[in-house]
């Protein structure tokens, strides 16, 4: 019986992580290995990520961890860190719920809640049928509409509790519409 002490497994371990990747990013990486100080270039990398695949799943941050030579904590560390990055899948629409001052006066935190109480979700979370994730915004430069919600990238102005349930029923049509 021959038992095999070999540790190295360096080419399985970039294999996989090349594989966790698309084509791009990892030439993108690689492009940033040649370089120095490759390791400034974490965020750029996590950007192009999430860019691609929406969110960084765990297995991008290892791979990314694994192919920049960069700990895995501190990859992971990064990713947690900035407020930019999305750990988890997001729903088909963002809501923001903008929550400066004017909106906020004018019962922004109202709007808010009844969001959450229709999804049943709360801020950072997507609804289990995975078309909303909704999050809350410091301002939208809208301040003259308050309060506000940006469902992706349309504004609706001086929003009421009341109008909550028709906004959303005019996303989900749209949502059911583009599945046929």
């Amino acid at each position: 019986m021959t038992v095999s002490t070999a540790t190295d497994n360096w080419q399985q371990v970039q294999t996989d992580s090349k594989a966790a990747l698309s084509k791009p990013i990892v030439e993108f990486i690689e492009q940033c290995r040649a370089g120095e100080h490759p390791e400034s270039q974490l965020i750029a990398v996590l950007h192009e990520v999430q860019a691609e695949f929406g969110y960084l799943d765990a297995k991008h941050l290892d791979a990314v961890a694994q192919l920049m030579q960069i700990p895995a904590a501190k990859v992971a560390g990064v990713a947690s860190f900035y407020h930019f990055f999305r750990l988890q899948p997001c729903g088909k629409f963002m809501i923001n719920v903008c929550l400066g001052t004017a909106c906020y006066v004018n019962g922004a935190d109202r709007v808010a809640q009844k969001i959450m109480d229709e999804l049943g979700i709360t801020w950072g979370e997507t609804s289990s049928d995975g078309i909303f994730t909704l999050e809350g915004s410091r301002c939208l430069g809208t301040c003259g509409l308050a309060p506000v919600v940006m469902i992706d990238e349309q504004i609706h102005g001086n929003v009421t509790p009341d109008q909550v349930p028709l906004l959303l029923e005019e996303y989900l049509k749209k949502a059911r519409a583009e599945e046929k």
